[in-house]
């Protein structure tokens, strides 16, 4: 079994590695779709290169793509209004029912087979192999040296919030290098683990991470370990029972999260018993 899962337990190392870093930027920045809207926008853009007749899994394809997740981009860098006049989820929002429409509207004209729109949504993780492990690890390792190098402005753009306007100087500029580069990950990761997987690995574990963390450096810690027990449930589930490999990891990260707000809730429920149960201080000098 250890042999069938050897490269797609790699893979999903590689995944929650980026994908929980990038979910902590989502969550402080309250885009929680950007990453469907873009995957939606880079599969319009796959679209659009097949109807020119493109090879599907070409490179020339690949760079299509991800042209059109550059405009996406673009399109939430400059959906960024002074003021918050519309919430910028209302702008990904749009992004994504536009870009679907037309999406479908291409694929209406393309011979399409079913299990090809199953791939794009669950991805066929289980197959994954080196070649595409080393190609996935490659972008991501560019990306986070962006990061690594830009992290002040990122952050600084992510945690400003309301006041981003005064708090940081060419805003939207940040905002699409960030965007930019969310869209190379996102492009990359569902062509290996489809949209859905991408956007639980994206959310699940930076909020398990965020529900009891307050630093950076522990939310990324606990996150990669919440992504990863999430993982290896998918993946032990999905070798046991013979299940669709992304679906699994899917319900696995699902478990996790439904367990870290349980726990959550069992020390709410404790600190307010002790709290209750502790004498008031004019009690206690009563007593005494």
């Amino acid at each position: 079994m250890i042999d069938v899962l050897y490269w797609p337990i790699v893979a999903c190392i590689v995944l929650v590695g980026i994908h929980c870093y990038l979910g902590l930027h989502v969550l402080m920045r309250e885009v929680i779709f950007v990453d469907l809207a873009l995957a939606q926008i880079a599969a319009m853009g796959a679209a659009v290169g097949v109807l020119a007749g493109l090879p599907p899994d070409s490179a020339v394809a690949y760079f299509c793509s991800l042209g059109f997740t550059f405009l996406g981009a673009g399109i939430f860098a400059l959906g960024r209004f002074r003021g918050r006049r519309v919430p910028q989820e209302a702008v990904i929002g749009i992004a994504y029912a536009v870009s679907s429409a037309l999406a479908l509207l291409i694929l209406s004209k393309i011979a399409v087979e079913q299990h090809e729109i199953e791939s794009m949504l669950v991805g066929q993780l289980i197959y994954v192999g080196p070649g595409q492990v080393a190609k996935i690890t490659a972008i991501y390792a560019a990306v986070a040296l962006v990061h690594v190098v830009f992290r002040r402005p990122f952050f600084a753009v992510s945690e400003a919030g309301l006041n981003i306007e005064g708090a940081v100087r060419h805003v939207r500029a940040w905002d699409f290098l960030f965007y930019a580069t969310f869209g190379v990950v996102v492009t990359s990761s569902v062509q290996v683990a489809g949209v859905l997987l991408v956007f639980s690995y994206l959310i699940v574990p930076a909020a398990c991470a965020m529900i009891f963390f307050a630093s950076l450096r522990a939310r990324l810690i606990a996150g990669w370990l919440f992504g990863l027990a999430g993982s290896a449930l998918g993946l032990l589930a999905s070798a046991r029972w013979d299940l669709p490999t992304g679906t699994a990891i899917v319900a696995g990260l699902g478990i996790v999260f439904a367990l870290v707000v349980a726990a959550h809730g069992v020390r709410v429920v404790r600190q307010r018993f002790v709290s209750s149960a502790a004498p008031s201080g004019a009690d206690a000098g009563h007593t005494r």
